[in-house]
Formats: structure tokens, C-alpha cells, sequence
């Protein structure tokens, strides 16, 4: 996956967009600033618009070309993210430090959902914030981005069982239309979650 990832980043073009996605904007535009984690971060598009309004970003990806447009596009707006080059499972920050976390777009294989989920957590403070974009299983079906294996797909009932420790959610399938950059464009069918630690 590392290998494809990079191949994809390679190009000079962002090729999700410059601009945040649009649950994750929401979500930022009405929640108080603090500490926030982004995992696959890709090319910094949410990391960015989450810094230029005030939060303090952490991110990683697997790629390191992702990592590098990132940064670029951070110095273009004047900010500073925190972008590491690491697998889920190489993480080592403090349990419980962050106020926030953004999941937009993370896919992984079956075996692997929920450990990383699981790990990826237990990074959020009492009370902290969740916010989750991902395609559901249908989005298949559809040209408008995502993997073409339905095994990286989600369905509504894995994401209840994902979320079961989580005191506060919300769980919603919305059919959606894409527009970031050249490859989400389009009717998309997505699982949107928010949720309270």
C-alpha cells in the first residue's frame, strides 16, 4: 500500500484538492480549538484549514511525498502542522492527549480495522471528539473515488461495533456529491460519524 500511496502523491498536482473536506469543515468552523490528530493525513489539505483556524495539528501518513506537499502547502498559508512519517502501528504519542480527532478517508484491510482504530482511540481525551468521513461498502459501485476492493470499504454495523465504547455518537450512511480535486468527484456514497469519548 506504502508503494502506492507515494506513487500517487508523486504528482505535482494535489490530486484531493487544496481545500479541507467538507464534514471535516463543519466540524471545525463549530468546535473550540485545541489539540487535534489526523491519520493519513495525505496531502495536508485538512491539517491546514484545521491550523489556519486556531487548532494545534498533529497528522501522519505513510508517504513521505504526501508529507512533503503537506508542508508545502502549510509554508503557501503561513502554518505550522506536525506531520510525521509513520504506519498506525509505529505511533507513539501520550494516551489521552488529544482534543480531537479527524478520520477522513482512512481504508484499511478487514484484519487490520480494529486494532489501528482501537489504537488510534485511545490517543482522544475524555470527552474529546471524534469525526469520521470514510466510503461505505455500495461506494463500489461508483467512479467518484475509493478503493476498488470492498474489503477497505465499511459498512453501518462494523462502525457500531468500532464505536461501542464511545458514550455519545452519531452513525449515518449520506449520499453525498464529491468535489476534491480529480479523483472524489461525483455521487459518493460515505458513512459520517461524530462522536463523544
Amino acid at each position: 500500500m506504502k508503494e502506492i500511496w507515494e506513487s500517487r502523491y508523486a504528482e505535482n498536482e494535489f490530486v484531493y484538492g487544496k481545500e479541507p473536506n467538507e464534514f471535516f469543515k463543519n466540524f471545525i468552523d463549530n468546535t473550540k480549538p485545541g489539540k487535534i490528530l489526523l491519520p493519513a493525513e495525505g496531502e495536508g489539505r485538512n491539517a491546514v484549514y484545521a491550523a489556519l483556524k486556531g487548532w494545534d495539528v498533529y497528522a501522519f501518513d505513510q508517504s513521505v511525498n504526501a508529507k512533503n506537499k503537506a508542508l508545502k502547502l502549510a509554508s503557501i498559508h503561513g502554518v505550522t502542522i506536525k506531520y510525521i512519517v509513520c504506519d498506525y502501528s509505529e505511533l507513539s504519542y501520550a494516551d489521552e492527549s488529544f482534543d480531537a480527532i479527524g478520520i477522513i478517508y482512512f481504508h484499511l484491510p478487514e484484519n487490520e480495522k480494529a486494532t489501528a482504530f482501537n489504537r488510534i482511540f485511545k490517543y482522544l481525551k475524555p470527552q474529546g471528539n471524534l469525526i469520521l468521513e470514510v466510503f461505505d461498502k455500495e461506494q463500489i459501485i461508483n467512479k467518484s473515488g475509493g478503493p476498488k476492493d470492498i474489503d477497505l470499504l465499511y459498512d453501518i454495523h462494523e462502525m457500531e461495533i468500532l464505536f461501542h465504547s464511545f458514550g455519545k455518537k452519531t452513525i449515518k450512511k449520506e449520499y453525498i456529491k464529491l468535489n476534491e480535486g480529480k479523483l472524489h468527484q461525483g455521487e459518493a456514497i460515505v458513512i459520517r460519524i461524530e462522536a463523544e469519548k
